[in-house]
């Protein structure tokens, strides 16, 4: 047989299939490396929570066998869960990443920040994200955004430029058509870059089963004692409650997505594997943030303003 035949397709012969999970990895890593090659200092917004997670890991399949090139950045709001904060730490140290912190509260306590009436820290996160991106010279900010979650997420580009004050303008959104990035800006400027722009939440969970990833524990069902606030199951903690009138309760649960502890509300559930997530994740009607927070819930354009501020 000639080297010619040997390339002839013969009958019966069946394409190989490209797993939608295969070709959302693929697109994500591609993304990583594009940015890599474009920018001078990325950076990874990590909270610990599982989008950010399957970010750290895609990041270290793309550059695998070196080193992630670029380091971590969590807001912390001060009112975040021990065991994402422990999570978080771990997961840094153990592929020797660079941790930068910009915590909410030194911004409370030295009068750049004043807390909030309702005691939800979230919103305060935008000045001290700013200021990390401003101090530390990062021009790409890659999150973890999907956009299944919310409708401001929805029409977001995956390289979104902000401008000097990290701010989102609509009109100045380039086109990505056949999966042409446009990064560039001008000084003071940065982009957000969002990879899982286009997966879902079962997407997620899929590949977190596929890849034996591994998340806090508060994504699977355990015991914890709840109380009812605004028709979410929250948790009392450093942000307070409960309140007079709302009764603690010992509940099976588990967080759809994890954040300020103030507004982030666990759902009743029986699901303590992966694959008992997917199951659930499959049957649900509503996205995480839908379901589970409340700073979501402060006006119908609250993660909109949030974006033009900077925020996301």
């Amino acid at each position: 047989m000639t080297a010619i035949d040997a390339e002839v397709e013969l009958p019966g012969d069946a394409p190989p299939q490209v797993d939608n999970l295969d070709a959302l990895e693929s697109e994500a890593i591609h993304i990583f490396r594009e940015v890599a090659g474009e920018f001078d200092r990325p950076v990874i917004l990590f909270s610990g929570g599982k989008d950010s997670t399957v970010l750290v890991h895609l990041a270290l399949k793309a550059f695998r066998p070196a080193p992630v090139p670029f380091p971590l950045l969590h807001v912390d709001t001060g009112h975040n869960f021990p065991e994402v904060l422990a999570f978080r730490d771990e997961l840094a140290a153990r592929h020797d990443l660079r941790l930068v912190v910009a915590s909410v509260q030194d911004y409370i306590d030295d009068g750049r920040l004043q807390e909030r009436p309702d005691g939800t820290r979230n919103p305060l996160q935008t000045t001290p994200l700013l200021d990390a991106i401003s101090d530390n010279k990062f021009d790409a900010v890659f999150g973890g955004g999907r956009r299944d979650e919310e409708r401001a997420r929805a029409k977001e580009r995956i390289f979104s430029l902000r401008n000097a004050f990290g701010q989102w303008d609509p009109r100045r959104q380039r086109p990505e058509l056949w999966n042409l990035y446009n990064g560039r800006h001008r000084p003071g400027e940065h982009v957000r870059v969002f990879p899982l722009s286009n997966w879902t939440e079962l997407d997620i969970w899929r590949y977190i089963q596929r890849e034996k990833i591994e998340l806090p524990d508060i994504y699977y069902a355990h015991r914890r004692e709840v109380f009812q606030r605004d028709g979410m199951w929250l948790t009392s903690g450093p942000w307070g409650g409960p309140r007079d009138g709302e009764v603690p309760e010992l509940k099976t649960v588990r967080y759809r997505t994890v954040g300020d502890g103030s507004c982030t509300g666990a759902v009743e559930s029986e699901a303590y594997t992966v694959d008992d997530v997917i199951a659930e994740v499959a049957a649900s009607r509503l996205t995480e943030r839908g379901a589970t927070r409340a700073d979501d819930r402060l006006s119908e354009a609250a993660m909109e303003d949030r974006k033009r501020e900077g925020y996301f």
